[in-house]
This record gives structure tokens, sequence and C-alpha cells, in this order.
């Protein structure tokens, strides 16, 4: 009869042949893409590439621009040159990091992605607020190797609750704005970094491009490290890292060529951050505003003490 028909149930596959493009396969953690087995992927050299010219000018050189580009082009109750450069690093980096999750061999869990995504875009805009504020500053003498109430420009601003404000100004830059800037950053990184492994050995191997890139990358990272103050969320990051490194040994995988290039940028990253704490494990003015176990001072706060001080006596003379 019609009414009890039974629906016929889909011709099961014979073993080994293979499965239809963008067949899910659902697994403990959710649906998994059965073409993601052991995919691996080409060096992503225009992505790196990318990535590091950006973070070059865009984040590292905005504090430059806005000091060398003449302040009548940018006055001070205006956005300064670096200030845009902000603006676009807020637009381009989040692009980049979708697109190096696309490109990923295996498929990672998207909500998290895109949450990830939006604290990183919030908190790089929290932070553009305030370093443009902290960074003008110096403009009027404000000194970073200081703390907010030791800076002579601060202290005598009346009223006194002035001081809050400027406070509350250096903790959304400082602490909330990296905070929800770098701790998505860096857990977007690690996600990639789960889905570099391969069974292949030959494929563990970097080209010459990756090389050339490793250097300007990890000095990046170095300056990203100090200047953000975030050495225990990139060392979580690198031990992590490493502690998935040798469980994945274990099983027989080997990183790719991308993973071997985040792995090894992180590595000569440490090695850079030992050898600035090095240099400056003696400076008693530095080590004031950075007590503590860990002595990791400011790239910035080492320009306004001695090299500002340095241009001031060049010009004097």
């Amino acid at each position: 009869m019609q009414g009890s028909a039974r629906r016929r149930p889909f011709p099961a596959a014979a073993p080994g042949s293979p499965q239809p493009a963008g067949t899910l396969f659902p697994g403990r953690h959710g649906a998994v893409k059965g073409e993601d087995t052991f995919k691996t992927s080409p060096f992503h050299l225009d992505l790196w590439f990318y990535f590091t010219l950006q973070n070059w000018v865009l984040d590292f050189g905005r504090p430059i621009a806005m000091i060398i580009l003449p302040l009548e082009w940018f006055p001070l109750n205006k956005p300064s040159a670096g200030d845009y450069f902000h603006m676009a690093y807020n637009v381009i980096t989040p692009f980049l990091l979708l697109k190096l999750i696309e490109r990923s061999p295996k498929t990672l869990p998207r909500s998290m992605i895109y949450v990830s995504i939006i604290m990183f875009v919030m908190g790089a805009s929290i932070h553009l607020v305030g370093d443009s504020v902290n960074h003008r500053l110096i403009f009027s003498g404000y000194q970073h190797h200081l703390s907010v109430r030791e800076n002579p420009i601060i202290k005598n601003l009346k009223p006194e609750t002035l001081i809050d404000s400027f406070e509350l100004l250096y903790y959304y830059d400082e602490y909330l704005g990296h905070s929800m800037w770098y701790i998505p950053f860096f857990l977007i990184l690690f996600i990639y970094f789960t889905g570099c492994f391969t069974p292949v050995a030959e494929e563990s191997r970097m080209p010459v491009s990756a090389l050339l890139l490793m250097g300007p990358s990890s000095l990046y990272y170095w300056y990203l490290v100090t200047e953000g103050q975030i050495f225990i969320l990139y060392i979580f990051t690198f031990f992590a890292m490493m502690a998935l490194v040798m469980h994945q040994k274990r099983k027989g995988l080997v990183l790719d060529s991308n993973g071997l290039f985040l792995f090894y940028s992180f590595i000569i990253t440490l090695l850079l951050i030992a050898g600035w704490v090095a240099w400056l494990w003696n400076d008693k003015i530095l080590r004031k505003k950075y007590p503590g176990v860990i002595y990791i001072p400011e790239p910035w706060a080492f320009y306004t003490l001695h090299m500002n001080n340095l241009h001031a006596a060049k010009e004097s003379l």
C-alpha cells in the first residue's frame, strides 16, 4: 500500500570508493570533511608576506609615522597618521586571519574563529583610541618610562580627579585593549597551527622564501610581545605548540612548511626577548617601572628614556 510504503535508504558506498565532494562525516566534536584527512597545503608565501608587511608598516610603523610627519599636517586635536595606519590594520589583519584559516587543510571550529575575530576587532579598536591619545601626549612631554602619576605633565593637573581619568585611559590602552586584541590573535594562530601536520616527512621542509621571511616575522613578534607586555600569553601559546608537536610526533605526524614557519618564528622570538632582557637587565629606571619577576621593558619606554634624551642632546649642540 502507498501509505505503508517505506522510504528506501541511500545506497551504501562500496568500501574504498571515493566519497562525493562536500560529504560530511559526523565525529565526536561535530562534522568534519572527509577530504580533510591528512591533506597538506603548500607554503602560503602570499599570506605570510602580506602579514609581515602590514605588521611592520601598519603596526610598528604607526607611531614612527606620527613622530616623523610634520605636526602641521595632523594637529594634536585630530587623528594622526598613525591613527589611520591603525584603522587600516584593524581591517586588513582580520581579513588575512580569515584567509589563513580558509587555507588550513583541516576543518577548524568556525564559531570559535568568528568570536575570536570579533573580539580581536573590538580590542584593537579600543587600543586605537587609547594609544592615539597616549602617543600624542609625547609632544607635550609625556614619558613612557614613567607611570601615569609620576609623569611631570600629569602631576600638576587640577583637579586631581583628572589623573584618575588618564589612568583609566591607560587601563583601556595597555590592559583591556591589549587583552582583547592579543588573546584572540594568538588563539587563532594556535588553532591554525593545529592543522599544520602531515604524515609525509618530505613535506616537512621550508622553502627559501619561508627562511627569508622568518627573520622579519620573528622580529615583529618580539616587538609585539615586548611592547604589548604579553609575555605570559606568548609563552603559554609557545608551550602549547611544543606540547602539540610532541603529541603528534607519537602519531607519526610532522609539521608542514607553514607549521614549521610559525613554530621556528616563535623560537627565534624567544631568543630575541632573552637578548633584550639581558641587555637592559641593569637599567635601574626601567627596573622601577617594570618590577616583579617578569622584567621585559617596552621598546617605546626605552626610546623615551634613552633615545629621546640622545636626540635632545644632539639638538642642543
